[in-house]
């Protein structure tokens, strides 16, 4: 487990910015989590003011470890969706990626931007602790899922089994390696 801080960081993306979720993000978060599809994919529990608090403090706690790196992606300074980077430890070279787009924002590339930039960065920011490859998991139905991967330079690398209740069904693993030194 990872036990020293990440300095919270913002990034551009062409028009997008991504920067770490805040506080006063709950009413929004909770007004974007009205939406049938999302619920569906991502697994937070949000549906409230007081669920969103909840998910935002996990999220600047997970700054506070290294081990959760979660951005909110802005477009016209409101959110249009969310990118993270999940490390476990600081020490593996393999860490997770995953995303949510908001309904607003859907079909329009803000998914691919955000998760490219998450992506460059961390290859970036984490090279001297070894990262040198990312995954995206998604369910084997969510089509929308693999044309984002693919998009942003993940490469479908395999089936994954069903893991109830976390992953009901059967899954897809993209992985995205570090580009090589020249």
């Amino acid at each position: 487990m990872r036990t020293v801080p990440i300095t919270p960081v913002r990034l551009a993306a062409g028009p997008l910015i991504l920067r770490p979720w805040a506080p006063e993000d709950a009413a929004v978060l909770a007004a974007l989590y009205d939406d049938a599809a999302l619920r569906r994919w991502a697994s937070a529990p949000v549906h409230d003011g007081p669920s969103a608090a909840r998910w935002l403090a996990e999220q600047r706690h997970g700054w506070e470890t290294g081990e959760r790196l979660a951005f909110a992606v802005e477009e016209d300074a409101r959110p249009a969706g969310h990118v993270v980077l999940k490390r476990p430890a600081s020490t593996v070279a393999t860490a997770e990626v995953g995303y949510w787009t908001a309904a607003h924002a859907r079909g329009r590339g803000v998914a691919p931007r955000a998760l490219t930039a998450l992506a460059d960065w961390a290859f970036t920011t984490f090279a001297r602790d070894g990262l040198t490859r990312l995954d995206l998991l998604h369910q084997v139905d969510n089509t929308a899922s693999c044309r984002v991967a693919e998009k942003s330079g993940f490469a479908l690398s395999g089936l994954l089994p069903a893991a109830p209740p976390d992953f009901p069904l059967d899954g897809h693993r993209h992985i995205r390696e570090a580009p090589r030194a020249t």
